[in-house]
């Protein structure tokens, strides 16, 4: 075959919706897992954007390889699980909790041919014409032009929001490229406190961050940090709150990476806060999290 992704696919800027507007692509973007799709022959191998083979993790795409019209192909797009409304949930998509849907959303080889060279639009044909959409796989529609009402519609559905696709523009691995940006939904999510860390500067009063988590049965998943969206009056106020329900053991479960560790107070997990972010990771952690108020 002639590509291989060791390192991983081409990714996006994080941006603002275009003034010309007709010059680009756009589609959904999808909240999963960004995955690289090997069909050869018979078979169909499914690699991680780390690199790694994560075939056996996903058997329900065994039979991509019968949907592909050609021997060979890799194809480009995101592992989602979608809920009983048909809206994807990332929270779904961690767990494994039902049959996954692969959104195929380019093609950088066909039938013994690299694509990604070719023009955005022409990988896009290739792949729409290549890809016969079955239960755990599909092409998702694009348009040209027209963002600002894609946008609205994916805030009205609660989506993640879209993808911009510079026409003309090719497939670069491994590299990111402003021919591709994504347009978020800034989203409010709900969170526990299971700690903080030691604030610096302005803050050696107060704290830092604070560590946070989501509730997946009766444990609590950590989440990642919270360090901005605190003005002094919610610092002055909080910080005696958060000491007063410190506690020696660590709430989350697993423990939250190292790097959270160093230095982190734990406290009971009482506490919930409104936090607005622009996504989950694929770790599950919260991205540009700014806190609003708690709850």
């Amino acid at each position: 075959m002639g590509l291989e992704f060791p390192v991983g696919p081409m990714k996006a800027t994080l941006g603002r919706l275009p003034a010309d507007d007709d010059a680009w692509a756009y589609e959904v973007k999808w909240d999963g897992y960004r995955t690289i799709v090997h069909v050869d022959g018979g078979t169909v191998r499914v690699q991680s954007v780390s690199g790694r083979d994560v075939t056996d993790e996903y058997g329900e795409l065994a039979g991509l390889a019968d949907a592909v019209h050609a021997d060979r192909a890799v194809l480009d797009g995101e592992l989602v699980v979608l809920d009983d409304d048909g809206m994807p949930r990332f929270e779904l998509m961690q767990r494994h909790a039902r049959e996954v849907v692969f959104q195929a959303f380019d093609v950088l080889h066909l039938g013994g041919h690299d694509t990604i060279e070719l023009p955005y639009e022409d990988r896009r044909r290739l792949l729409e014409q290549a890809v016969e959409p079955g239960a755990n796989w599909t092409v998702p529609a694009h348009r040209i032009g027209g963002g600002q009402e894609l946008f609205d519609a994916t805030e009205s559905q609660g989506l993640e929001g879209i993808m911009a696709k510079r026409l003309g523009s090719t497939y670069q691995p491994c590299k990111r490229s402003p021919n591709w940006r994504k347009i978020k939904h800034r989203r409010k999510v709900d969170v526990v406190i299971g700690g903080f860390t030691e604030g610096g500067g302005n803050r050696s009063s107060t704290f830092g961050a604070l560590l946070v988590g989501r509730w997946d049965g009766d444990r609590l998943v950590f989440a990642g940090g919270v360090g901005t969206g605190f003005d002094q009056t919610t610092l002055a106020a909080m910080t005696p709150r958060l000491r007063d329900l410190e506690q020696t053991a660590c709430p989350f479960d697993p423990l939250p990476p190292v790097s959270y560790r160093r230095g982190a107070h734990w406290i009971e997990p009482v506490l919930t806060a409104t936090i607005e972010i622009t996504e989950f990771t694929n770790d599950g952690h919260v991205r540009h999290a700014t806190f609003l108020e708690l709850t």
